[in-house]
């Protein structure tokens, strides 16, 4: 098993693969606790129309951009990630909605 290294700390491509290759199980695993989320509001909603919400979906994408921001991270990528992660979120709650 490869040593995970801090990017900073990283010498090799191998090194750098590996702590991307971590990171993304870890990025998989947090996706799954907020799609437990979606299957949650799919339970709590009274209606189907409720799935989709502009107005909250424009304000996790700006609250994504910001924080992507305040890393020094590009906030127009990051937004641009939260938009499909959010249009991907409703999908799924439709469906966890509709099979109820």
């Amino acid at each position: 098993m490869t040593t995970v290294f801090p990017g900073p700390d990283c010498t090799t491509m191998k090194e750098v693969r590996a702590g991307v290759d971590a990171l993304d199980r870890e990025l998989v695993a947090l996706l799954a606790q907020r799609f437990a989320y979606m299957d949650a509001a799919a339970r709590i909603k009274p209606e189907r129309g409720h799935v989709r919400d502009e107005a909250r979906k424009a304000a996790v994408i700006a609250n994504a951009r910001a924080e992507a921001e305040r890393l020094g991270l590009p906030g127009g990528a990051i937004a641009d990630l939260w938009e499909q992660l959010v249009e991907a979120s409703i999908a799924y709650e439709l469906s966890a909605f509709d099979a109820r």
